[in-house]
């Protein structure tokens, strides 16, 4: 029986292909505040510039490649039975041939109605006022926004808890709830860490950080874990 590999990848994996980190520096997205264009107060009170704002992103998207750190997680799959938990919205996991992903903040090529939320369709083009599901409800992007559940979560969790191996990528860990799931892991599994920042965290057991960016830690780790399955 393969082993099972939890991987929770957040914005530094996609950050390598041209997709911008969630927030600069300056706490501007896209030179927007999060609290005008990701929240539900933001939908309702100018859902043209959301739907602009989100338009923008999905075009940048459609114009980035998987990177190699998508790519070796997608070999895993060779030996070893990978789930990928991300925080990302982009769809570079898929493309890079992994095949069990869980989105806990929703999908950017997809869209879904405001009315009847388990109406969800394809995106890949721009989305407009006046665009509707089949039953007549503005749509919106597939998106989690601030403030809203997320219900991946519950999906997830024990995932993360039955893994034998749990993988982090290129997430700070302080995003709610998304972080809180690396407390689910067992005692016994082992956790790798990869992130070219200094990450400050709790005592986590079995813990073994890499220090390098996605591409580069990634291949390494995956190199590693399929080379202790010969």
């Amino acid at each position: 029986m393969k082993k099972k590999i939890a991987v929770l990848t957040g914005a530094g994996i996609s950050a390598e292909s041209g997709i911008k980190t969630f927030r600069d520096a300056d706490g501007l997205w896209e030179n927007h505040r999060i609290e005008d264009v990701a929240t539900p107060e933001a939908w309702e009170h100018n859902p043209a510039l959301v739907l602009e704002f989100y338009n923008q992103r999905r075009q940048q998207l459609l114009a980035c490649q998987p990177n190699r750190a998508h790519y070796a997680l997608a070999e895993l799959e060779s030996k070893y039975d990978v789930t990928i938990i991300t925080q990302n919205v982009d769809d570079l996991h898929e493309r890079g041939g992994s095949t069990n992903i869980i989105h806990l903040h929703g999908e950017l090529l997809k869209a879904r109605s405001t009315k009847f939320p388990h109406l969800i369709y394809p995106c890949n083009h721009n989305l407009k006022l006046g665009d509707t599901c089949e039953q007549g409800a503005q749509l919106r992007p597939h998106i989690v926004w601030f403030g809203e559940a997320v219900p991946e979560i519950e999906k997830a969790a024990p995932i993360v808890a039955g893994c034998d191996i749990l993988i982090v990528i290129g997430t700070s860990l302080v995003v709610y709830p998304a972080a809180g799931l690396v407390n689910y892991a067992s005692y016994e599994s082992l956790k790798w860490l990869i992130d070219p920042a200094e990450i400050r965290l709790p005592r986590i057991p079995n813990l073994t950080f890499i220090n390098q960016k996605a591409t580069v830690g990634t291949d390494w780790l995956a190199n590693k874990l399929l080379a202790d399955v010969e």
